[in-house]
């Protein structure tokens, strides 16, 4: 199945056509959608807890399967919240990648991992 132009906003429709069927609108307050958000976060690190590092060799199909739904749900929930809070994520990306940019210029930090705080 092709994604649609704009994926983003195609998620956003089909979760705001979700809540409104379900009458959820009302629960889906940014602090909610933020809480929600963190607890998939959880559920999604919980498949790789106790691995040497998480790469595909040390996963078997059901902890594929489990990754692949809760970073569904991580990205439902951060779609939705970006929704409730008025933030267009592909803009915010645009603009956090920029400033990232600034922070780590590519010729002074290629291959070391430490904060820019620490150059």
């Amino acid at each position: 199945m092709n994604a649609p132009a704009d994926s983003l906003l195609d998620i956003r429709a089909r979760l705001r056509a979700f809540a409104s069927e379900r009458d959820w609108d009302q629960f889906h307050t940014p602090k909610n959608l933020a809480m929600a958000l963190s607890v998939e976060v959880a559920e999604l690190v919980e498949h790789y807890q106790w691995l040497p590092t998480g790469a595909d060799g040390e996963l078997d199909e059901a902890k594929r399967t489990g990754i692949r739904h809760e970073l569904a749900d991580v990205l439902m929930y951060l779609v939705r919240l970006a929704d409730k809070s008025g933030v267009d994520l592909h803009g915010a990306v645009l603009e956090k990648m920029a400033l990232n940019a600034q922070k780590y210029p590519a010729q002074q930090v290629r291959g070391d991992a430490r904060k820019y705080s620490a150059y």
